[in-house]
C-alpha cells in the first residue's frame, strides 16, 4: 500500500514538473520573418543571430525587443516589434540597395571555421557588419566566396551570439588574401591574382555556393566658409563622408555623415575629420585661423585745460573730449570711467585733486583696457594735463570798533571788548590762510576816532586804536612784516547820510531794531567812526563797516560817553580835553 501511494506521488509530481515546463515554453511568442534580400543578417537586441535565410522564424520572450537586419551594401533596417506570449508577429522588411561598385586596388580576406557567425570590419556594432563567416571561406574554380577589401590595416571582429568568437588586427596587402582560422586566429597571406584583374566589383553579389562582398573605403571631405576670423566671428563648418558609420569632427565630437556646424574658436583651430568605416578610416581637416590681436587708441582733444577756483566760486574749468576706439575687442573700459563701448566720446571736465590755495599742476591719466575671449589684451594710455590756480575768496573782514576813548594806552587790552576781539580772531584766521597762497599780501589797518575831542588828541587816539588791533592780530600768528598801519584821526568821518546806508545794507538787523536805532542816529554815528578798518592789498578788499548791533556788549561798545568814572575824578577841564 505504501509503495503505491509512493508511485502515485512521483506520478503527480512528474506531472506538475511537466504542466510548469509546458507552461514556460508557452510564454514564448514567435516572430516571422520576411527579408530581401535573404543573405541579410539578424541581430536580435545587440546579439548576432544569423542569416535570415536560415531564421524565418524565432521564438521570442514575451516583450519588446530591437530587430536589426543588415547586409553590406545596403541600408540596414531597425524595428522594435513587441512579442505576445504564445502569439505570432510578421515582419516584412525590403532592404534598400546603396553604393556603387567599388573600384580597386584591392586585396581580400577569408574566414575559415567561423560558419554563420557575424564578421565586422572596424567596429562592433552592426554598422560594421560585412556577412558570415560561410559568406568568405571558398576559393575554388568558379566557386568564390570571397571579402573584397581595399589594401589597407584592420580590426576583425567575429561575434556569434553575445560572445566575441575571434577579434584581432591584421594587414591585407593589394593583391594578397588574407586567411584567418577561427577561432585560432592563424593567418596566412596568399598570393591573390584574380585582385589584379579586378577593375570594379559590385557590393554585394550572391549565387550558388558563391557570394561577393566587397567593401568600399570610406570617403571624408572637410571645408569651411571662413577661414580667417577675427575674435568672436563664426565660421560654418562643411563636410561630407560615405560608406563610414562612425564620423568625427575633433574636436566638436560625433557629427552625422554630411551637414554644417557654426564653430566660434577662441584660438588657431585645426578641424579633423575622421570617417571610420569597414573599409578603414578617412581623413579631412581644415585650419581656421583666428586674429586675437587687439586694436585700440585713445586721444584728449585739447589735452591740457585750465582750472581756476577763487574761495568757493569756480572761475574757470575747462573741458577736453576724450575720444576711443577699439577693434576686435568684447570688452572695453577706461580707468577711472568704468565700462564703455568699442568707441565713443565724452566730454569730461575735470577738477584738481588739489584743495588748498596756490599753483594747479596736476596729471589725470585716462588708461583704456581691451581684451577679448581669444586672450587679447590691449592697453593704451593718454595724460590730461590740469593747470592753473586756487586762490583764496574775499576775507570774511569787518572793522573793529572801541568804546568812547579807548585804548588810553597801548597796554589797555580792556579796550577790545569780546565781540571785537572775536571779530579780529577772524581776520587773523582769513588772512594766514590767505598768505600760504600770496605770501607777499599785506594788511593795512586804518584808526579813526569820532568827531568829539582836539584834533591832535584824536589822531594818536586812532594810532593806538590801529596799534592794538595790529598787536592783537600779531599774538594770533600774523606776521608783523604783513602788518602795516595808518591813522585819520577824526578826519573823514562818516556822515549821517552814509551811516543810514550802511544801516540800510546790514541785512543781519531787523525793521524794528533799524527802526530804534535810527531814533538814536547821533549816537550811532559817533559809534561807527570809533574803529578800526582793515585793507588787503592784493585785492583792495576793505573790511564791511558794519556795526555789531546783535552782540552781548553792543550797549557797551556804543555807550556815548563811555563806562562812568568815579565823580571826584571827573573835571569840566578833564572832559573837556577828553578824545573820542
Amino acid at each position: 500500500m505504501r509503495s503505491e501511494c509512493s508511485a502515485s506521488r512521483i506520478v503527480t509530481t512528474a506531472l506538475f514538473v511537466l504542466a510548469g515546463a509546458i507552461s514556460v515554453f508557452a510564454q514564448d511568442g514567435k516572430l516571422n520573418l520576411h527579408v530581401t534580400p535573404k543573405q541579410a543578417y539578424i541581430f536580435v537586441d545587440d546579439r548576432a543571430i544569423s542569416e535570415a535565410s536560415k531564421h524565418h522564424s524565432l521564438s521570442l520572450g514575451p516583450g519588446e525587443h530591437k530587430i536589426e537586419l543588415v547586409n553590406y551594401g545596403y541600408e540596414s533596417v531597425t524595428r522594435n516589434v513587441t512579442i505576445s506570449p504564445g502569439k505570432a508577429t510578421d515582419l516584412e522588411v525590403a532592404l534598400r540597395p546603396v553604393g556603387t561598385k567599388v573600384g580597386g586596388p584591392f586585396g581580400a580576406i577569408a574566414i575559415e571555421k567561423a560558419d554563420r557567425d557575424a564578421v565586422l570590419l572596424n567596429g562592433k556594432t552592426p554598422d560594421f557588419f560585412v556577412g558570415h563567416g560561410d559568406e568568405f571561406n571558398t576559393d575554388f574554380l568558379w566557386w568564390k566566396q570571397e571579402l573584397v577589401v581595399p589594401p589597407g590595416p584592420y580590426q576583425v571582429t567575429v561575434l556569434g551570439g553575445d560572445k566575441e568568437i575571434w577579434s584581432g588586427s591584421l594587414n591585407v596587402p593589394a593583391n594578397q588574401r588574407v586567411i584567418i582560422d577561427v577561432p585560432k586566429g592563424v593567418k596566412k597571406t596568399v598570393s591573390w591574382k584574380r585582385g589584379e584583374k579586378l577593375s570594379s566589383v559590385p557590393r554585394f553579389a550572391a549565387g550558388v555556393a558563391s557570394a561577393t562582398v566587397a567593401v568600399a573605403k570610406p570617403t571624408a571631405d572637410l571645408s569651411t566658409t571662413v577661414a580667417q576670423l577675427n575674435c568672436g566671428d563664426s565660421s560654418q563648418l562643411k563636410w561630407t563622408s560615405s560608406d563610414a558609420p562612425k564620423i568625427e569632427i575633433s574636436p566638436v565630437g560625433s557629427v552625422a555623415a554630411s551637414g554644417e556646424q557654426s564653430v566660434q574658436p577662441t584660438q588657431t583651430t585645426t578641424y579633423d575629420l575622421t570617417a571610420v568605416g569597414p573599409g578603414g578610416t578617412a581623413s579631412s581637416s581644415v585650419t581656421v585661423n583666428v586674429n586675437s590681436a587687439v586694436q585700440a587708441e585713445v586721444g584728449l582733444s585739447p589735452a591740457e585745460v585750465q582750472y581756476k577756483r577763487v574761495g568757493d566760486k569756480i572761475a574757470e574749468n575747462g573741458s577736453t573730449a576724450l575720444n576711443w576706439k577699439a577693434s576686435n575687442a568684447s570688452n572695453v573700459s577706461i580707468d577711472p570711467l568704468g565700462s564703455v563701448d568699442a568707441s565713443g566720446s565724452r566730454t569730461l571736465t575735470v577738477a584738481p585733486q588739489k584743495s588748498d590755495f596756490g599753483p594747479v599742476d596736476e596729471t589725470v591719466n585716462y588708461t583704456l583696457k581691451a581684451t577679448n575671449q581669444c586672450g587679447g589684451v590691449e592697453t593704451r594710455t593718454v595724460a590730461l594735463h590740469i593747470v592753473g590756480s586756487i586762490e583764496p575768496g574775499a576775507l570774511s573782514m569787518r572793522s573793529v570798533y572801541f568804546q568812547t576813548d579807548r585804548p588810553g594806552s597801548l597796554k589797555s587790552e580792556a579796550a577790545l571788548l569780546p565781540s571785537e576781539k572775536q571779530a579780529l580772531q577772524t581776520i587773523a584766521d582769513e588772512f594766514k590762510k590767505y598768505l600760504s597762497f600770496k605770501s607777499d599780501a599785506h594788511l593795512s589797518l586804518i584808526g579813526y576816532a569820532d568827531k568829539r575831542g582836539p584834533t591832535a588828541y584824536n589822531q594818536r587816539l586812532s594810532e593806538r586804536r590801529a596799534q592794538l588791533a595790529k598787536r592783537f592780530l600779531i599774538e594770533q600768528g600774523v606776521p608783523e612784516a604783513n602788518i602795516e598801519t595808518q591813522a585819520f584821526g577824526n578826519q573823514n568821518n562818516l556822515t549821517a547820510d552814509q551811516v543810514k546806508q550802511l544801516l540800510d545794507q546790514d541785512t543781519d538787523i531787523s525793521a524794528e531794531v533799524r527802526g530804534q536805532i535810527v531814533k538814536r542816529l547821533g549816537n550811532i554815528v559817533l559809534a561807527y567812526n570809533r574803529r578800526v578798518d582793515f585793507t588787503l592789498s592784493s585785492t583792495g578788499q576793505e573790511s564791511a563797516r558794519a556795526y555789531p548791533f546783535n552782540t552781548d556788549d553792543f550797549a557797551q561798545l556804543a555807550e556815548r560817553n563811555g563806562p562812568r568814572k568815579p565823580p571826584l575824578l571827573e573835571t569840566a577841564a578833564q572832559r573837556e580835553r577828553m578824545g573820542n
